[in-house]
Protein backbone atom coordinates (compact mmCIF):
# COMPACT_ATOMS: atom_id res chain seq x y z
CA UNK A 1 0.00 0.00 0.00
CA UNK A 2 3.17 2.22 0.59
CA UNK A 3 4.38 1.86 -2.51
CA UNK A 4 1.26 2.40 -4.03
CA UNK A 5 0.52 5.55 -2.43
CA UNK A 6 3.98 7.28 -2.86
CA UNK A 7 3.26 6.34 -6.87
CA UNK A 8 -0.16 8.11 -6.70
CA UNK A 9 1.43 11.11 -5.10
CA UNK A 10 3.63 11.41 -8.08
CA UNK A 11 0.88 11.05 -10.35
CA UNK A 12 -1.97 13.06 -8.52
CA UNK A 13 0.99 15.96 -8.03
CA UNK A 14 1.27 15.62 -11.89
CA UNK A 15 -2.57 15.59 -12.23
CA UNK A 16 -2.82 18.53 -10.06
CA UNK A 17 -0.56 20.46 -12.45
CA UNK A 18 -2.36 19.70 -15.13
CA UNK A 19 -5.75 21.13 -13.60
CA UNK A 20 -3.89 24.51 -12.55
CA UNK A 21 -2.51 25.32 -15.90
CA UNK A 22 -5.95 24.62 -17.72
CA UNK A 23 -7.84 26.05 -14.93
CA UNK A 24 -5.31 29.46 -15.28
CA UNK A 25 -5.14 29.54 -18.94
CA UNK A 26 -9.35 29.39 -19.20
CA UNK A 27 -9.60 32.49 -16.34
CA UNK A 28 -7.25 34.38 -18.57
CA UNK A 29 -9.83 33.25 -21.33
CA UNK A 30 -12.53 34.96 -19.45
CA UNK A 31 -14.23 31.41 -18.61
CA UNK A 32 -16.13 31.20 -15.50
CA UNK A 33 -14.39 29.96 -12.12
CA UNK A 34 -16.93 27.32 -12.44
CA UNK A 35 -16.62 25.88 -15.96
CA UNK A 36 -12.63 26.33 -15.44
CA UNK A 37 -12.62 24.27 -12.12
CA UNK A 38 -14.44 21.94 -14.02
CA UNK A 39 -12.88 21.20 -17.31
CA UNK A 40 -9.34 21.68 -15.48
CA UNK A 41 -10.33 18.85 -13.55
CA UNK A 42 -11.68 16.79 -16.52
CA UNK A 43 -8.68 16.95 -18.72
CA UNK A 44 -6.55 16.17 -15.42
CA UNK A 45 -8.56 13.02 -14.47
CA UNK A 46 -7.86 11.67 -18.12
CA UNK A 47 -4.94 11.99 -17.30
CA UNK A 48 -5.30 10.56 -13.34
CA UNK A 49 -6.51 7.29 -14.93
CA UNK A 50 -4.10 6.26 -17.90
CA UNK A 51 -1.49 7.15 -15.09
CA UNK A 52 -2.72 5.56 -12.17
CA UNK A 53 -3.72 2.67 -14.16
CA UNK A 54 -0.30 2.08 -15.77
CA UNK A 55 1.90 3.56 -13.19
CA UNK A 56 -0.27 3.76 -9.71
CA UNK A 57 -1.67 0.16 -9.63
CA UNK A 58 0.49 -1.62 -12.19
CA UNK A 59 -2.80 -2.37 -14.24
CA UNK A 60 -4.50 -4.23 -11.47
CA UNK A 61 -8.22 -3.96 -13.04
CA UNK A 62 -11.49 -5.08 -13.82
CA UNK A 63 -13.81 -5.41 -15.92
CA UNK A 64 -15.97 -2.64 -14.23
CA UNK A 65 -12.49 -0.50 -13.61
CA UNK A 66 -13.45 2.31 -15.85
CA UNK A 67 -17.31 2.68 -15.10
CA UNK A 68 -15.90 2.99 -11.13
CA UNK A 69 -13.40 5.14 -12.09
CA UNK A 70 -16.13 7.67 -13.93
CA UNK A 71 -18.50 7.12 -10.59
CA UNK A 72 -15.64 7.91 -8.13
CA UNK A 73 -14.38 10.68 -10.24
CA UNK A 74 -18.30 12.34 -10.78
CA UNK A 75 -18.45 12.40 -7.15
CA UNK A 76 -15.22 14.40 -6.86
CA UNK A 77 -15.73 16.35 -9.29
CA UNK A 78 -18.81 17.75 -7.74
CA UNK A 79 -16.80 17.65 -4.29
CA UNK A 80 -13.89 19.64 -6.04
CA UNK A 81 -16.23 22.12 -7.93
CA UNK A 82 -18.41 22.58 -4.97
CA UNK A 83 -15.17 22.66 -1.80
CA UNK A 84 -13.76 25.47 -5.14
CA UNK A 85 -17.30 27.41 -5.03
CA UNK A 86 -17.73 27.25 -1.30
CA UNK A 87 -14.22 29.27 -0.62
CA UNK A 88 -14.43 31.38 -3.59
CA UNK A 89 -17.68 32.47 -1.16
CA UNK A 90 -16.36 32.50 1.78
CA UNK A 91 -12.91 34.55 0.98
CA UNK A 92 -13.88 36.13 -2.31
CA UNK A 93 -12.37 35.85 -5.84
CA UNK A 94 -10.75 39.37 -6.24
CA UNK A 95 -7.09 38.48 -5.28
CA UNK A 96 -5.13 35.47 -6.54
CA UNK A 97 -4.16 34.36 -3.09
CA UNK A 98 -8.21 33.75 -2.95
CA UNK A 99 -8.17 31.64 -6.05
CA UNK A 100 -5.08 29.78 -5.30
CA UNK A 101 -6.70 28.63 -1.55
CA UNK A 102 -10.10 28.16 -3.29
CA UNK A 103 -7.83 25.54 -5.60
CA UNK A 104 -5.68 24.23 -2.95
CA UNK A 105 -8.71 23.08 -0.44
CA UNK A 106 -10.96 21.35 -3.27
CA UNK A 107 -8.03 19.91 -4.78
CA UNK A 108 -7.32 18.20 -1.15
CA UNK A 109 -10.21 17.33 -0.56
CA UNK A 110 -10.85 15.69 -4.03
CA UNK A 111 -7.17 13.92 -3.85
CA UNK A 112 -7.68 11.89 -0.23
CA UNK A 113 -11.73 11.28 -2.09
CA UNK A 114 -9.98 9.85 -5.36
CA UNK A 115 -7.12 7.75 -3.42
CA UNK A 116 -9.27 5.79 -1.35
CA UNK A 117 -12.13 5.47 -4.22
CA UNK A 118 -9.32 4.27 -6.87
CA UNK A 119 -7.36 1.50 -4.44
CA UNK A 120 -10.86 0.29 -3.05
CA UNK A 121 -12.69 0.69 -6.11
CA UNK A 122 -10.95 0.96 -9.31
CA UNK A 123 -8.11 -0.54 -9.43
CA UNK A 124 -8.36 -3.15 -6.38
CA UNK A 125 -6.56 -6.42 -6.97
CA UNK A 126 -8.31 -9.60 -7.13
CA UNK A 127 -5.92 -11.14 -4.70
CA UNK A 128 -7.75 -8.43 -1.79
CA UNK A 129 -11.22 -9.83 -2.85
CA UNK A 130 -11.43 -12.70 -0.98
CA UNK A 131 -13.32 -16.10 -2.44
CA UNK A 132 -16.92 -16.36 -2.34
CA UNK A 133 -17.96 -19.40 -0.22
CA UNK A 134 -21.20 -21.47 -0.08
CA UNK A 135 -23.02 -21.22 3.37
CA UNK A 136 -22.04 -24.26 5.43
CA UNK A 137 -19.09 -25.13 3.41
CA UNK A 138 -16.07 -25.87 5.47
CA UNK A 139 -13.59 -23.38 5.47
CA UNK A 140 -9.53 -24.98 4.09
Amino acid sequence: MRGSLLRFLLVGGTTVVIDAVVYQLLLLGDVSHGWAKALGFIAGAVFAYVANWRFTFQGQHHRWSLVAFVVVYLCALGLNVGANAAVLAVVGEERTWQVGLAFLVATGLSAAWNFVGMARFVFRSSSRDPEPQEVGQPRG
